[in-house]
């Protein structure tokens, strides 16, 4: 009976070592920050509505985004691939699957996927009503 204890001891132990919990959920932790890629401090829309716009975005191979920036704070996941992305004045990044980021906001900046794969990615907008969340920038 003391080994049944044991080894149920033991499971639990192994099932809470792993991911931190989430009021008693198993949670892994995607980001945690205040600050964008490129250093600027996040700040919310001080007007309209507050609104939450969250979307599967896919660049296929070779593609490329517009020159743009952003007009709200963007949480950003990469689900599978690789992109870089080119920042003006910053320089440029690679993000890989599995990483998680606060987008630039006022920073111009275009990306691209040089893989032979898709790349998928979690893009998450939280402004307000009203306000664009890609501003597409003159090339």
């Amino acid at each position: 009976m003391k080994r049944a204890y044991w080894a149920v001891g033991l499971l639990a132990a192994g099932l809470f070592s792993g991911p931190a919990l989430a009021d008693g959920y198993p949670a892994v932790p995607l980001f945690s920050g205040n600050k964008t890629v490129v250093g600027e401090e996040i700040a919310w829309p001080a007007t309209g509505k507050a609104n939450v716009n969250a979307m599967l975005v896919t660049i296929g191979p070779g593609e490329k985004t517009e020159l743009h920036r952003h007009g709200v704070p963007l949480f950003v996941y990469v689900l599978e691939g690789e992109l870089e992305v080119e920042y003006e004045g910053v320089g440029l990044k690679e993000y890989k699957a599995g990483t998680s980021f606060l987008e630039a906001m006022g920073v111009t900046h275009t990306g691209i996927n040089t893989g032979t794969t898709p790349v998928r990615i979690l893009a998450v907008y939280m402004g307000a009503e009203g306000l664009q969340d890609v501003i597409p920038e003159q090339q």
